[in-house]
C-alpha cells in the first residue's frame, strides 16, 4: 500500500464532517478559508452557516456595507478579515465601491490558481486552497499543518520551519499522487495534523507510523520539543499596558458596535481598566484613527460610529 492510499483510507474512516468539504462552490470555500485563519474550526463552524444565510453569494456580499460585515463578523476577531472578504467579492462581481454598484469590469470567478492570486487579499495559500478544493486542481496549500506533517513524513524533519516550504513545493510529486483524489490529500493531512501529528505527536497510534521517518525519532524519546514552532511577530504595545494594541482595538470595535455611537472620551475607561486620560487619550485616538483608515470605524467630531456609507 503506497503512502497516499494509506492516508486516504484513514481519512475516509476518520475525517471530520465539515460543511465546506461538501461543496465545490469557490465562494463558500473562500468564506471557510478566511474564517479559519487564526480561528479554531469549532468556532468557525458556529459562524459559517450564519454568514452564508446573510451573505449567500458574491453579489450579496459585494453590496454589503462595512457596518454590515463588521456586525456579521462580531465574535470572530481580526475584523479586517471581514472587510477583506467583502472586497474580494467586489473584485469578482466588478463593483466599484467608490460609486456604489456601478460595474467597471466584467470579472468572472477565477478558474486557475494564478488568476486567484491576482485578486487583492488572496495570498499563495488561499489561492492554492481554493484551486485544490473548489477546482480540484493538483496543487498544495501549505500552512502550518501541511508543513508539519509533510516535513516529518517526507523528510524526517521533526520540527520543520517555514524555510522547508520551497523544498515541499519542489517535491510536489512526492507530496501528492499524480492522479485520483489528490485534492483530498490536503484535507486528510489537516485531520492527521489535529489528531496524531500534533506538536507533540502520538506516533504510537498514528496510521502513518510505519512509513514516517520521524516516528522512530519521536518514539525514541530523544526529540527535544521547542517552546514555540515559529517566532512570534512583535506586536505594538502602549507603554505598560497588559495587552498588545490589537486586543484594545477589538474592545473598541465591540463597544462601538454594541452602542452605535459613542463619545471618544468614554472609550478609554471602558476598554482599559488602567486608563489614564493624561497619558492614554492620544493612544486611544490613534487606534480609532487607524481603525477609521482600515474602514472599521467612522470618527467625526467627538463621535465614533460604525461606517455606514462604505
Amino acid at each position: 500500500m503506497n503512502l497516499w492510499t494509506r492516508l486516504l483510507r484513514w481519512y475516509d474512516k476518520n475525517g471530520r464532517d465539515l460543511p465546506w468539504r461538501k461543496t465545490r462552490d469557490p465562494y463558500r470555500i473562500l468564506v471557510s478559508e478566511i474564517m479559519l485563519q487564526q480561528t479554531q474550526v469549532s468556532r468557525g463552524l458556529i459562524f459559517y452557516d450564519r454568514w452564508l444565510q446573510q451573505f449567500p453569494d458574491w453579489k450579496t456580499l459585494a453590496k454589503a456595507s462595512n457596518a454590515d460585515v463588521i456586525k456579521a463578523w462580531a465574535g470572530l476577531g481580526y475584523n479586517r478579515r471581514a472587510l477583506m472578504l467583502r472586497d474580494i467579492a467586489c473584485q469578482i462581481v466588478g463593483t466599484n465601491r467608490a460609486v456604489f454598484a456601478r460595474p467597471h469590469e466584467n470579472r468572472a470567478v477565477p478558474e486557475t490558481e494564478a488568476a486567484w492570486r491576482e485578486l487583492k487579499g488572496i495570498g499563495p495559500y488561499t489561492a492554492a486552497a481554493i484551486s485544490a478544493f473548489a477546482l480540484r486542481q493538483r496543487t498544495l496549500p501549505i500552512d502550518t499543518n501541511i508543513r508539519r506533517v509533510l516535513g516529518r513524513l517526507l523528510f524526517g524533519t521533526t520540527y520543520p520551519q517555514p524555510t522547508i516550504d520551497d523544498k515541499i513545493r519542489a517535491n510536489v510529486d512526492r507530496a501528492l499522487p499524480k492522479r485520483g483524489r489528490f485534492y483530498d490529500v490536503p484535507q486528510a493531512i489537516f485531520d492527521l495534523a489535529t489528531t496524531h501529528c500534533t506538536k507533540v505527536p502520538t506516533c504510537a497510534t498514528c496510521p502513518m507510523r510505519t512509513v514516517c521517518p520521524s516516528a522512530e525519532k519521536f518514539l525514541s524519546g530523544r526529540v527535544r520539543v521547542p517552546k514555540q514552532m515559529v517566532k512570534k511577530a512583535v506586536e505594538s504595545k502602549h507603554r505598560d499596558k497588559k495587552f498588545p494594541d490589537r486586543i484594545y482595538r477589538g474592545r473598541i470595535l465591540k463597544h462601538v458596535r454594541e452602542n452605535g455611537s459613542v463619545e471618544i472620551d468614554e472609550i478609554g475607561p471602558v476598554v482599559d481598566a488602567g486608563f489614564d486620560a493624561t497619558v492614554d487619550r492620544d493612544w486611544i485616538i490613534a487606534m480609532v484613527r487607524r481603525m477609521e483608515k482600515d474602514g472599521m470605524l467612522s470618527y467625526l467630531g467627538d463621535r465614533v460610529t460604525l461606517p455606514k456609507n462604505l
